[in-house]
């Protein structure tokens, strides 16, 4: 009986002499390899691209403090069956804050409230929602809107302005809110302001509105100064103790932060500031 060993011999030649001599450190396993070494490197190269890609990009520090003043609305029909007791729900990020309720306010709420909070980095923009509190029955949904926050804001000005309301009556035609906008950078902007916790909202609420991830690239540039042309740059007035003293007297149904707040939408414009407090207390 023939063996077969000297066949497989034969090839086994045959495959070095085509292939050529193994490395050395073939199937170590030591770390002595050649190949090993540039494996790890590869490796080791390829989480490091992976992980500087899953880093945040650059947007506003965590630092960053939001101070909305949520003034009040004017809203076009009143759904209760006797005047409306409105209050409002905000939502920045993923915190949900909300106002006290105006009892009685009907189709003109006021609220003449100041909220702080802390602007994630990536969300440029704020969803808020009107209520009507119920006693008996789940409080009613009256008005919503989406407002992103003017890029003036978060250049550090002061932004006041009445934004529509989208409602039963159609986007933009349930009325307006009064808010008044402003952004602060530093160690004072550290402190939290806890929200509040909510139920999530049937229907049309804060259980439809989506996850801001943060962007592809910076909201803002960091180092190019905003161009303002010369008819519209105005330099802005220094707000002393007295003059902030006049107008509380002026106007001493009006919260002192929301008074500040209108005096800085108006760079310090005491005129200004007194027209804009009549029209909030008609």
């Amino acid at each position: 009986m023939t063996s077969a060993l000297p066949n497989d011999r034969n090839e086994e030649r045959r495959r070095r002499v085509l292939l050529g001599p193994l490395p050395a450190g073939f199937l170590r396993t030591d770390g002595t390899n050649d190949t090993l070494d540039a494996d790890y490197q590869a490796a080791l190269a390829l989480q490091q691209q992976l992980c500087g890609a899953t880093m945040p990009p650059a947007g506003p520090p965590l630092t960053a403090r939001l101070s909305i003043t949520i003034a009040q609305a004017k809203l076009v029909k009143n759904y209760g069956l006797t005047r409306m007791d409105p209050y409002v729900r905000l939502r920045v990020g993923h915190c949900i804050y909300e106002t006290h309720t105006d009892p009685s306010g009907g189709k003109t709420p006021r609220w003449n409230k100041v909220i702080h909070c802390l602007l994630p980095p990536g969300v440029n923009s704020i969803y808020l929602e009107i209520f009507d509190e119920c006693s008996f029955t789940m409080d009613e949904l009256i008005a919503w809107a989406h407002i992103t926050i003017p890029p003036a804001v978060l250049n550090g000005e002061t932004h006041e302005d009445w934004y529509p309301l989208n409602g039963k009556q159609g986007d933009g035609m349930e009325g307006m809110i009064n808010l008044v906008l402003s952004y602060s950078v530093g160690p004072a902007a550290v402190t939290t302001f806890p929200p509040v916790l909510v139920v999530p909202s049937t229907g049309m609420g804060f259980a439809a509105m989506p996850m801001y991830p943060a962007p592809a690239q910076p909201q803002l540039p960091q180092q190019q100064p905003q161009q303002v042309p010369q008819h519209v740059a105005q330099q802005p007035q220094p707000i002393t103790e007295e003059q902030l003293q006049q107008i509380e007297e002026m106007f001493p149904s009006i919260d002192k932060e929301v008074i500040k707040s209108v005096l800085e939408a108006n760079r310090g414009n005491k005129d200004a500031t007194i027209n804009s407090l009549l029209q909030m207390s008609e």
